[in-house]
């Protein structure tokens, strides 16, 4: 994963990782992750193809703007995070639920949505994200008891 904080330089690794893919270039295995996503949001790509433009913009919550570039590394955690499983049982969690029939994109967004939750308040308490409290907001999302 990658761990920066130059907003610049990480808009910039899906802006190129997009580019490559649409040349037909050979990705890097976090390119490969990257253009994934991408692919799953065509509704992000033709900023990807603007980079002056993917760089420049800032995106308003409080307008109700969506920041793609927060979104798309928000799937790209959740993928760290079952191929990891950290927290431990969040492979289980999707992996049942996933075979259970969902579809792939709607969990990780469900997920998405308590980790969100989950980084909040951490930032508002001071404190590390709480595993045990981000699994059981999974959990309650999903209707899942195990």
């Amino acid at each position: 994963m990658v761990f920066s904080q130059d907003r610049d330089k990480l808009r910039q690794l899906y802006c190129e990782a997009w580019q490559q893919h649409r040349q037909g270039r050979e990705l890097e295995p976090l390119q490969t992750q990257i253009v994934a996503v991408v692919e799953r949001h065509p509704e992000y790509q033709a900023l990807l193809e603007q980079p002056e433009r993917a760089l420049a913009r800032e995106y308003l919550p409080e307008l109700g703007e969506t920041n793609p570039f927060l979104h798309m590394g928000m799937h790209l955690a959740i993928h760290e995070q079952v191929s990891t499983d950290r927290p431990a049982g969040i492979r289980e969690i999707y992996q049942r639920t996933a075979a259970a029939g969902a579809d792939p994109h709607a969990l990780e967004h469900q997920l998405m949505e308590c980790l969100a939750e989950t980084l909040w308040q951490a930032q508002r308490d001071g404190q590390p994200p709480d595993e045990d409290s981000y699994l059981r907001c999974i959990r309650a999302r999903l209707g899942q008891v195990f």
